[in-house]
């Protein structure tokens, strides 16, 4: 890995996880806004178009962030966890409301973007841990010889 992808990886992490927050927050706030404000309604941004936009987002960022995690720390279990996630929002996007269901594609749409949220946060805190990051903030081995590792 370089210097480069060590230090933009940490920062793709936490924009990965804000934008999962940002696609829960649209799918569970944007129905109260458009009920109080019927004004929102009347952009015609739709459902579909929001969550293949944020997709554009979402994938390329976290591919980088979880990929280049995986090659420090090793855990392919975060790996999967993520693209469950990305298949999960992937999925919900493409056969939207019309297939699924408004119930039903939100769900799959939360779903996927807790999973993938978590999988960052994972990604973030075994990056922070491993020695070999440079983005971390652990102790060098030197350091810590002789201590118990800790359990944050």
């Amino acid at each position: 890995m370089t210097a480069l992808s060590d230090s933009l990886q940490p920062a793709a992490d936490r924009t990965a996880i804000g934008l999962s927050l940002l696609c829960a927050a649209h799918c569970l706030l944007l129905p109260i806004a458009v009920a109080f404000s019927p004004t929102i309604a009347g952009l015609g941004i739709d459902d579909e178009t929001v969550h293949l936009w944020m997709l554009f987002g979402v994938v390329p960022i976290s591919a980088f962030a979880l990929f280049t995690g995986c090659m420090k720390h090793r855990h392919f279990s975060i790996l999967a966890l993520g693209l469950v996630g990305v298949f999960l929002l992937g999925l919900a996007a493409v056969l939207g409301v019309e297939t699924l269901g408004t119930t039903s594609e939100k769900a799959m749409t939360l779903s996927g973007a807790s999973l993938l949220a978590l999988s960052h946060l994972r990604n973030f805190r075994a990056c922070q841990s491993s020695s070999e990051c440079a983005c971390s903030g652990a102790a060098a081995p030197e350091e810590t010889a002789g201590s118990a590792p800790s359990d944050d």
